[in-house]
């Protein structure tokens, strides 16, 4: 006859297995696309979700807008398996009032401001000031930007503000898809803006500041379930996860504001 104490510990043992194993049927892969905005912050958090929630993240990239490929509508738009998105606010509201994503499951993660950089080791410009920065885009031979949220502001806006518009036609290009800090570590622009999350993960470029104050543009970074989620509970666990406080410190530190700081 087995020690009563041995029978106790076989029996806490097949308990732990049995609920190691209850966790493991139940685990699901939830399929997540994030605009490259916030890709870095959910990288950094993944791990962490997926250890604390037994699920398991299938992640896949797309700009907010656009339409390439890989874009998030346009992922959508034929119905490719997703369950989260995450991508700029207005782009997502835009997908919420067409029926594409589950009514009352926005969750506002972060906001992001635009950032300006050149090639690691060139020099400088100071666009701490508007005429600083007016300067940096006239000066330059080959300006860059994004074909997403940051980009759109710039052409839409940015130029007619600073009053240059005219000037930078056939130096100013709108990249589709491509980072814009890898077109400058690549010296195919010697400048270039977005938002600041997506250039600081960038190697090979060094970060000159971020727009001044008067002409800044914060971009909001939200997530949503999609309509018809296969993974819905798990999806909002995740949304949730992402907008706490604790996962805030973590978000800040790829150069968004987390909306899940304490202010």
């Amino acid at each position: 006859m087995r020690p009563r104490h041995l029978k106790h510990k076989a029996g806490a043992a097949l308990a732990a297995f049995a609920l190691a194993a209850s966790a493991a049927a139940h685990a699901a892969d939830v399929h997540v696309v994030s605009s490259g905005g916030f890709a870095q912050a959910y990288k950094d958090l993944s791990g962490p979700f997926e250890r604390a929630s037994g699920d398991h993240l299938v992640s896949g990239w797309g700009p907010s807008m656009g339409t390439t490929r890989n874009a998030i509508p346009a992922r959508l738009a034929r119905d490719e398996h997703i369950d989260v998105v995450i991508m700029v606010g207005d782009a997502l509201d835009k997908l919420m009032a067409e029926g594409r994503l589950e009514p009352g499951s926005k969750v506002v993660l972060a906001d992001s401001p635009i950032a300006c950089a050149v090639r690691h080791g060139a020099p400088k410009p100071d666009i701490s000031t508007v005429d600083g920065l007016r300067k940096a885009f006239l000066e330059a031979r080959h300006v860059a930007y994004s074909d997403s949220a940051s980009g759109e502001y710039i052409r839409r806006e940015l130029m007619d503000k600073l009053g240059i518009k005219q000037q930078m036609e056939g130096k100013a290009a709108q990249i589709p898809a491509t980072p814009v800090g890898e077109i400058l570590a690549h010296g195919e622009a010697d400048f270039g803006c977005q938002q600041q999350s997506e250039l600081k993960p960038v190697p090979g470029i060094d970060i000159v500041g971020l727009l001044p104050s008067a002409v800044q543009h914060q971009t909001q970074f939200s997530g949503a379930l999609v309509r018809g989620a296969r993974h819905a509970d798990e999806g909002r666990k995740l949304l949730r996860f992402l907008a706490a406080p604790a996962s805030a410190e973590a978000i800040e530190a790829t150069g968004l504001q987390a909306a899940g700081a304490a202010r």
